[in-house]
């Protein structure tokens, strides 16, 4: 139970929404938020969660209060990174873009192509 709540404050400190929020937003259920992160999403998580890591081992917490404390550290740091990036592009890093809409996308692209070559 500790450990999704530290995973909570992790991604709450990156992402700006909490695992369930996170989930919801993408249109989740049973699926795993991880396989429907894109690109960026899944390299700030991967960020956040070694961050966290590095300074877990670097200051050794020995309460929950301290591991509370590294996780929204390490979260920080990849919130202030999608942060950064989202100042460059105009563009949120936190989606609803799922696995499903995606495989969706490339279906009918697929589809357009292959109208395409058989007119053609």
């Amino acid at each position: 139970m500790q450990f999704a709540t530290l995973t909570d404050m992790i991604t709450k400190a990156w992402a700006g929404k909490t695992t369930k929020e996170y989930k919801i937003l993408k249109g989740l259920k049973k699926e795993n938020l991880r396989d429907n992160m894109t690109n960026t999403e899944l390299i700030l998580n991967m960020l956040a969660e070694a961050s966290t890591k590095d300074i877990s081992q670097a200051i050794n917490p020995e309460t929950f209060q301290e591991s509370a404390m590294v996780a929204q550290q390490g979260g920080q740091i990849a919130g202030d990174a999608r942060k950064a990036l989202e100042a460059k592009t105009g563009k949120k890093v936190v989606s609803s873009l799922n696995a499903k809409a995606v495989l969706n996308s490339k279906d009918n692209l697929g589809q357009i192509e292959g109208e395409k070559s058989t007119d053609e």
